[in-house]
Parts: structure tokens; sequence; C-alpha cells
């Protein structure tokens, strides 16, 4: 498998398919940059992950911050502050189906439940979750009803039902337990059939797993740190996986790499991130 493009990801992370300009991101969050296979963006703090507000603004989410990005013009505009603990920094995140953006932050050197996962949604920032230590796999289901989210070190995933404006509605339950398989969960994202696709750190894969739980398939990748896919292409069907080069001593060739696997399952467009009530 060819990557997508020369740039070897200290840890990356952020997958996202623009389905306006049809063009693919990724961040190299430990690098400090944002990603496509013609283009860099360089931020001065760690970033993490993205949503689109229109054709050429993103939503990014970074150590401290929420801000906009104009793809055209490289400006950046602050939304609002996430947190002000320089210890932190953002993780995995994603936009909901009902125009919020979900982010999780963690401990910069993985200090155990230092982590949370927050919402904003229209101008309102809320912690939902506290206690994490790597929040990863946040991803919504087809219908908007449910999202999903692990604390990786856990082995679990959880699931918990949203209300109509997408905010959580009780408490959280164990989904996908994958303890016994020793397997590490890290970004998902559900595809148009509601089965939910998960990157296992250092299985180098990315696993498919049926709305009730029973695994599908996998698809390997050939670096063992894979991190977070994204379904993107013409037709939503080629599955996209960020890698890290992170704890590989010494890393290999593809380690950090990005790929792009054609043909596997038909995804889902990310949905707009709705920054304020009109």
């Amino acid at each position: 498998m060819t990557p997508i493009s020369d740039h070897r990801c200290e840890l990356g992370e952020g997958a996202l398919w623009h389905p306006e300009r049809g063009e693919f991101f990724w961040f190299d969050i430990t690098g400090g940059t944002l990603q496509t296979a013609t283009q860099t963006w360089v931020f001065s703090e760690m970033a993490s992950a993205a949503g689109w507000v229109d054709r050429d603004r993103l939503f990014i989410a970074s150590e401290t911050q929420f801000f906009t990005l104009d793809l055209t013009k490289g400006a950046q505009d602050h939304v609002c502050a996430l947190n002000d603990d320089r210890s932190l920094r953002s993780n995995d995140g994603r936009a909901d189906r009902q125009g919020g953006f979900w982010i999780g932050t963690m401990s910069k050197d993985k200090q155990p439940r230092a982590g949370a996962i927050w919402r904003f949604y229209r101008g309102e920032l809320r912690k939902l979750f506290p206690g994490l230590s790597i929040p990863n796999a946040i991803c919504f289901a087809p219908d908007g009803k449910s999202a999903c989210f692990t604390d990786t070190p856990t082995g679990q995933v959880m699931r918990v039902a949203l209300d109509a404006q997408g905010w959580p509605v009780g408490d959280p339950e164990c989904w996908l337990d994958l303890r016994a398989e020793g397997l590490n969960p890290d970004g998902a994202v559900f595809d148009a059939e509601g089965n939910f696709w998960v990157a296992q750190w250092g299985a180098g894969r990315v696993a498919a797993y049926a709305p009730d739980g029973d695994f599908l398939r996998a698809v390997e990748f050939p670096a063992p740190h894979t991190s977070c896919p994204a379904f993107g292409g013409v037709d939503l069907s080629d599955l996209y996986c960020t890698t890290a080069r992170e704890g590989r001593d010494p890393p290999g060739p593809l380690d950090g790499a990005t790929f792009c696997a054609p043909g596997i399952a038909r995804g889902l467009p990310e949905p707009r991130v709705v920054l304020e009530d009109a």
C-alpha cells in the first residue's frame, strides 16, 4: 500500500474528508501541522482535529482553543478557549450530526485521568466526561441518536444516547470490549450501514464491527500504530488512515505515513460545524 504523501507524522490524527472540497486533511499533532497531499499549515501549538464550517474554513481544536482556519488565506480566527492548562493538549475529535463538535483532551506526558471529552455546540462549550487518560474513538451513529468514545487504556468502547440537540442522555455503557484480545482502540468512524470502524494502535489495522458489536473484518496497513480512519473519495468508499512514528524505536520507513485503501465500504459525509445560532 502506497502512502498518499511523503510526510511522516510523529503522531498522525484528525483524519477528515472535506465533502465540499473533495479533499483529505489530517494532523501531525506533535509536529504542529495540518496536512493535505499537497499543502502544509504550521501552527504555534499542537492541533489535533477539525470539522468543516464551509468550503474554505475549518473548525480546529488545538491545545488551548478552538479557532477557524481560512484555507485560502491562512487566516486564523479565535472561536473560544478550550483550556488554560498548558500541561494538556487536544487529541481525537469529530463533528456530530447536530452541528456540534466533540474533542478529547489529555496530558502531554500521559498522566492518568487528566483528560476529558468536551462538546462545542453553537457557541457553548461543556465538559461531558472527565477523568479520562487518552480519549479516542469519538464518532456518531448515522441517525445521530448515539455517540461512541473510548479511553484507550481501558480497551473498552463506550456508547451513550443523545437527545435531539446532540447532548448525552444518561450514563455511557460499554458497547465493545477489546480487553480479552489486547487491542487498543484509537480513532473511529461509522459507515453508512451503521458499522463501526476503529483504528487499533499497535495492531496495524482498522477493524469493523457490526451494530451489535460482532467483528466483521479488518483492513491491514503497513505501519503498526494506526491512529485515525475516515471515509473519503468521490463516492466515500475509500478508507483513509493516519499512523504514527511515536513509540517506534527505530521507526520503519512507513511509520507515520498516511494511507488510502480504495473501495472498502460506503461512508457518510462529515457534518458541518455550526458556529453559533442564526
